[in-house]
């Protein structure tokens, strides 16, 4: 099993606390690289997996995940995960921005998004 990436994400309640969340991020040296409205996901640009991502709410799940984790094979993970008994808080899914992913509650409680990129 191969991780790509691990990614923090930072619920924020209102747009104006996601404005101030992200020219702090900027001050840090992280710039903007993804913005669907409700996400945006900042990185540093010497070295593009160290990420932030900065959630409003979550449009296609029950719950803004605590941390998103790439792997190479999301199917091979989420069976790995689903044999061990993990709460599977949503199910496998292809998203429309070029994803699949499934959620999982860590024994500490938060949620994990497990994702892959589609090709």
């Amino acid at each position: 099993m191969s991780i790509r990436r691990i990614v923090p994400n930072i619920h924020v309640a209102a747009e104006e606390q996601w404005t101030t969340s992200r020219d702090f991020y900027g001050l840090l040296g992280f710039e903007e690289v993804m913005d669907m409205g409700w996400v945006t996901t900042l990185a540093s640009p010497s070295n593009p997996t160290a990420q932030i991502s900065l959630f409003t709410e979550e449009r296609t799940a029950p719950v803004v995940p605590d941390l998103s984790v790439e792997v190479e094979d999301v199917d091979a993970v989420y069976e790995q995960v689903a044999a061990s008994g993990a709460e599977i808080v949503r199910e496998p899914r292809d998203e429309e921005w070029g994803v699949r992913r499934f959620f999982v509650r860590a024994p500490d409680g938060r949620v994990i998004n497990v994702l892959t990129h589609l090709t």
